[in-house]
């Protein structure tokens, strides 16, 4: 948004005043680059009531960026970050996993580099290869290899337990499931999942529950769980309860709106 010309952002963000004063939006949200935020564009968006600022971060690591022709460094991004927040406004930081030169580790420090730069926001995207882009015809060439659906569900599981840890709302994991992904018209190659999210915290829950289920093997167990995580914790299409049944006699899932979070209870039964 920031990078169109300031006389056109103010175009837009004048037509949505109406709407902030009836009341029937509370804040507006907007994302862009950080090399296309500067103190000037930051006054023009504050003056307007935007409250968020969402910055495609990717990564921050300047290897991953420069392989990624991102066109901007680490450095830039933590500059843009602190401007917001000084500014007042919410931060969000975007990332992609399974950029060319991407690994576990560097995405792991990227996910840190969010929560120590204070965002309350970040979405985690796994790189795909669209069609009739650079990065297919560097797949096409063998130059660059993505992520496989199981590695891209393992990175992220490892990625939300330090956002959840550092108090960092993920708005969104994996892409909007769009008609060309879908039908599969525009996607090339890549971890692409409708249900990428609930695969996540499928395996996040999975590893929850067998941590605890060492003393309790082969009996009856019931795991209560915060309402609103149940489908999660029973696993995609089922598959959590039936690795379970492999260690224990029985399982029964019930939800308590007592419990936050990702916390549970386990009892005997």
């Amino acid at each position: 948004f920031t990078g169109l010309p300031l006389h056109e952002q103010e175009a837009y963000l004048k037509l949505v005043q109406p709407f902030l004063s009836s009341g029937e939006i509370q804040g507006i949200r907007l994302s862009t680059r950080p090399d296309y935020i500067n103190p000037e564009v930051l006054n023009l968006l504050s003056s307007y009531q935007v409250t968020t600022i969402e910055i495609g971060a990717q990564s921050f690591d300047d290897k991953v960026l420069k392989k990624s022709h991102r066109g901007h460094t680490a450095r830039q991004t933590e500059q843009a970050a602190k401007a917001i927040i000084e500014k007042g406004f919410q931060l969000g930081l975007q990332m992609m996993i399974g950029l060319p030169g991407d690994s576990l580790q560097s995405s792991l420090f990227t996910a840190s580099r969010i929560v120590e730069l204070g965002a309350t926001s970040t979405r985690i995207y796994p790189t795909l290869v669209i069609k009739d882009t650079a990065l297919h015809d560097w797949y096409k060439k063998g130059r660059y290899t993505p992520l496989s659906l199981e590695e891209a569900v393992h990175w992220t599981t490892q990625l939300l337990l330090i956002f959840e840890k550092g108090n960092v709302k993920v708005i969104r994991t994996g892409l909007h499931p769009s008609e060309g992904l879908v039908f599969g018209k525009d996607l090339v190659a890549g971890p692409y999942h409708p249900q990428f999210r609930e695969l996540v915290l499928s395996a996040i829950w999975l590893n929850k529950l067998r941590s605890v289920i060492s003393d309790v093997k082969h009996t009856g167990v019931e795991f209560i769980i915060p309402k609103g995580q149940l489908n999660y914790a029973i696993g995609h299409k089922g598959l959590n309860r039936l690795q379970l049944l492999n260690e224990l006699q029985s399982v029964k899932f019930t939800e308590s709106t007592e419990i936050k979070g990702m916390d549970f209870k386990i009892r005997r039964i």
